[in-house]
């Protein structure tokens, strides 16, 4: 194979599906793979990811080698190509990009490969899992990770904030979308997923279809959601949306088709401004929900359900946003540890 000249190419299938191609066979089957376990967005950034891959490296994949992917990671890290050369931008980009970009990066490539060595088409998978340690022989699998990337916390929303960006939303359906988010901890997806068969009025929950990982689960919701809802459906709800889909577009010339996760997140873009908030995404907003209910005293299993993570793991950093938690539980074992030291001071007073 000579070498892979991929450029993305944006189209849609017959049943209305977006798809996402790179022009280079090889890389178009390891799409369309991937588009049978991923979501459309994930399908697009692992496009680009590969996109950027093979444009910098410049070789097919049967030839990639570990040195090609480590001169990859130093050129996407500090902006500069393999050895010497300056890395000409890529779709407007310039300059080094972050490691959780890098480590991104590498993952879509490492799927690649991992798919071409099951289909016996590479012996191995060029992209390594680690650097070896000197403990490496004592302890396999223990080397240093090959992306270190500093985990932050995320941002939440204040009372007041949230109210802002509420009081500067123009539809029922924007309200319903952000109430699905602030107030049911809904990830941006799984609101464009929901279907009108998905509503539990009479229990207040909806039901998701397809989240994370393809898991399904029941989700309580505040009963404010279900009104801007029910003001929704019977005001502004096209009638000529006969597709299943809850929330669709309300103007022309898509009126009626499912929104799509880029006019959601310029339909908070727009409230945002409105509203002079310098931050308010879509995982901000179910952030700012799972963050209050954790606040609010909620067991951190049923935070996990509600949020739908396969691990509690993931979970447990709503115990570092909820500072009135630990601050609680520094107090409760601060008093504790000022009592014996106080006392102690006191016996040796005593004693003199």
């Amino acid at each position: 194979m000579s070498a892979v000249d991929p450029y993305l190419i944006r189209s849609t299938g017959s049943a209305g599906e977006p798809l996402v191609r790179l022009g280079v066979p090889v890389l178009d089957e390891y799409l369309e793979f991937a588009s049978g376990r991923c979501r459309p967005n994930t399908v697009l950034a692992t496009a680009y990811d590969l996109k950027v891959f093979f444009t910098v490296v410049s070789k097919p994949p049967e030839q990639v080698r570990p040195e090609d992917v480590l001169a990859f990671m130093t050129a996407q890290r500090t902006g500069q190509s393999s050895i010497a050369e300056t890395l000409r931008p890529v779709d407007g980009e310039s300059g080094g990009v972050s490691m959780r970009t890098v480590r991104r990066r590498l993952s879509s490539v490492s799927g690649l490969f991992g798919f071409l060595h099951a289909r016996g088409e590479v012996a191995t998978n060029p992209v390594p899992r680690g650097l070896p340690t000197r403990r490496e022989r004592s302890r396999p699998g223990q080397g240093v990770p090959l992306v270190r990337v500093t985990r932050t916390l995320p941002q939440v929303l204040t009372p007041s904030e949230v109210d802002a960006l509420t009081s500067a939303l123009r539809t029922h359906r924007d309200r319903a979308m952000v109430a699905a988010m602030v107030l049911g901890g809904l990830r941006r997806c799984e609101v464009l997923g929901l279907r009108l068969r998905d509503l539990r009025v009479g229990e207040r929950r909806v039901f998701i279809a397809d989240g994370k990982g393809g898991h399904q689960r029941l989700v309580p919701i505040s009963a404010r959601f279900f009104t801007a809802v029910a003001a929704y459906l019977d005001t502004e709800r096209p009638a000529e949306a006969d597709r299943d889909s809850l929330f669709v577009v309300l103007k022309k010339p898509n009126r009626g088709k499912p929104l799509t996760a880029e006019g959601l997140d310029e339909i908070l873009g727009g409230a945002r401004s409105r509203a002079g908030l310098s931050h308010a995404t879509c995982h901000e907003l179910r952030h700012t929900c799972l963050t209050r209910l954790r606040e609010a005293g909620m067991a951190l299993e049923a935070v996990q359900a509600q949020a739908g993570h396969a691990s509690i793991e993931s979970t447990r950093i709503y115990l570092h946003l909820a500072d009135d938690w630990l601050a609680a539980q520094y107090r409760k074992a601060a008093e504790v540890i000022d009592a014996q030291v106080f006392a102690g001071l006191g016996v040796t007073r005593e004693m003199r």
